[in-house]
């Protein structure tokens, strides 16, 4: 038989529960679309050109081929080596960009070093395709 204490107890700890979801549902358009872009960002620094076309919006894929893609991360990206660091410089919610389809897309600037190259920027722009998932990589 349970005592009036442990029902408290099990109604305190479901309210926990019931407050948890609300808080993570919180989690911004921005938020979603950079933890997407650097789980896609993962896959092309660890040289997954193939599958980091594969996890593009369909966008993208109309775009670029999946041979045009490996071909160009080939001759831009391996030649700068391995990511040494990544910092957040700023990101922005936007409903339509040049030449794309009505959004949301997410525009998310990056200063990152490489073993070859101090003082990158990447831009990388998740679009709403389903999911977060990336439409646009540029590196300079």
């Amino acid at each position: 038989m349970q005592t009036r204490r442990d029902v408290v107890t099990w109604l305190s700890a479901l309210s926990l529960v019931g407050l948890a979801r609300p808080l993570a549902a919180d989690e911004s358009a921005e938020d979603k679309a950079e933890r997407a872009a650097r789980a896609w960002l993962s896959l092309v620094d660890s040289g997954r050109y193939s599958e980091s076309w594969d996890e593009t919006a369909a966008v993208f894929k109309g775009a670029v081929t999946k041979e045009q893609w490996q071909q160009a991360l080939a001759a831009v990206r391996a030649p700068l080596g391995a990511c040494l660091s990544r910092k957040l410089v700023s990101r922005k919610l936007v409903e339509s960009l040049p030449g794309a389809p009505k959004g949301p897309y997410v525009v998310i600037q990056l200063a990152a070093d490489f073993e070859k190259k101090q003082d990158a920027v990447e831009t990388i722009t998740p679009a709403l395709d389903g999911s977060w998932r990336v439409s646009g990589y540029f590196i300079r």
